[in-house]
């Protein structure tokens, strides 16, 4: 299934506002179908791959870079700030910025680096295998569950959202019965579509229910990274509101994020059979198509945080300036075709570049460990327990998120 892409560098009904300097282009981020590619980023890809972008919210307009080794070149520059943008409205695609300020996606050097080491462990190689003989048991029961319910079934329901949530909510030390309520503020806080006020209300419940639980932490610790970090807190490593932000980002990522991501894949395999039945045939390959898989979907509406220039830079022979705004696109960049072969096809053999789903430099996401692994048990449990696993619905019937920042179906029934 390759995407087709209209001729206009727009997305439908906008128009460029033409500024000295060049054209600035209106992208009101809307919904797009399924796994369908935004146009503008592959549009600009092709033909402006430094280009000035306005989003619905914010003020002024905004660099966007979307080549492969000029992503890279930008996501590591360290004249490029992320701390700068708190309390500056930039333009964007929501009414508030998901990340708080202070957190660790909103930090530079040497305060993120602090902030990334004390987590930085807990999603290493030894824990993230430690961990795994969990998630299998989560997946085992959550299948079998499934198998006796008998078809259909909705996938989001019995696996992709509770097995993630689950696991992360283990790793917090977050009681199993309020994981449905740290569900609820997710869908609020990473929604385009809630008001500012709506927003901020909900930040302000899960901030006080990780203080509630930072309390009660400091005088009964569990073998948990949450305990660890209050902890670290209570010897002054990491302050109260840096503490509080690591959790609800973290539980923000692991509970949607995963969620979407995996949806999408067994969307993206039960929608392309000849690669379905190449992976069953070869089930070596799936380390190998996570990452093409990882490579090829859209997991996500518009871009993520932005940058600030601090200092005059060249990127692709375009002068971004001191005070800039700069966006990257990992999306656009997983497409670039002078780093993929014929990058709009999805082919699980395929063998180039890293992807860079998970971002590149000091800001690549700490989760991407945990995030291929409960990939790798959920795919892998999948084709082993249901051989004729495929879509209950056609794919034209399917529901897909509005309204959110990351991509993926709202329900994803499945038969057998």
């Amino acid at each position: 299934m390759t995407a087709s892409f209209p001729e206009s560098s727009q997305a439908e009904g906008a128009a460029p506002d033409r500024r000295p300097g060049g054209v600035v282009h209106d992208w009101p981020v809307e919904p797009l179908p399924a796994l369908e590619f935004d146009p503008l980023l592959h549009r600009l890809l092709r033909e402006e791959p430094v280009a000035r972008v306005r989003m619905r919210f914010g003020e002024g307009d905004a660099w966007l870079v979307t080549r492969y080794e000029d992503v890279k070149t930008v996501a590591s520059d360290p004249t490029l700030s992320r701390a700068l943008t708190v309390d500056r409205p930039v333009t964007s695609m929501t009414p508030h910025v998901v990340a708080p300020a202070g957190g660790i996606g909103r930090t530079d050097a040497p305060d993120h680096t602090r902030l990334r080491r004390l987590v930085a462990q807990t999603f290493g190689r030894k824990r993230v295998a430690a961990l795994r003989p969990r998630a299998q048991e989560l997946a085992d029961r959550m299948t079998e569950r499934m198998a006796r319910q008998g078809p259909p079934a909705d996938l989001t329901e019995c696996l992709t959202g509770p097995l993630p949530a689950q696991l992360i909510g283990d790793l917090l030390g977050v009681p199993t019965r309020d994981i449905d309520l740290l569900q609820s503020w997710r869908a609020v806080i990473l929604s385009s579509d809630h008001t500012q006020t709506e927003s901020e209300a909900v930040k302000r419940e899960i901030a006080g229910y990780f203080r509630t639980l930072a309390d009660r932490r400091l005088t009964d610790p569990g073998d948990d990274l949450f305990s660890a970090l209050v902890a670290a807190h209570a010897q002054q490593e990491l302050s109260r509101a840096e503490l509080v932000s690591l959790a609800v980002m973290l539980v923000l990522n692991g509970m949607d994020a995963v969620r979407n991501q995996v949806s999408n894949m067994v969307y993206a395999l039960l929608t392309h059979p000849a690669q379905l039945e190449r992976l069953r045939a070869e089930p070596e390959l799936l380390p190998g198509a996570v990452e093409e898989l990882l490579r090829y979907i859209p997991h996500r509406n518009g871009v993520g945080l932005p940058r600030i220039a601090t200092a005059d830079l060249t990127v692709a022979d375009t002068t971004i300036r001191d005070g800039d705004v700069v966006y990257v696109s990992y999306l656009a960049a997983n497409r670039d075709s002078s780093v993929f072969t014929d990058p709009d096809r999805l082919d699980l053999g395929r063998d180039e570049a890293p992807n860079l789903s998970f971002g590149h430099g000091a800001h690549y996401c700490v989760g991407a460990l945990l995030t291929r692994m409960e990939a790798e048990v959920m795919l892998s449990t999948l084709l082993d327990r249901f051989p004729r696993l495929r879509l209950a619905v056609e794919p034209k019937d399917m529901r897909w998120r509005r309204g959110s920042i990351n991509r993926g179906p709202e329900t994803l029934p499945v038969a057998w």
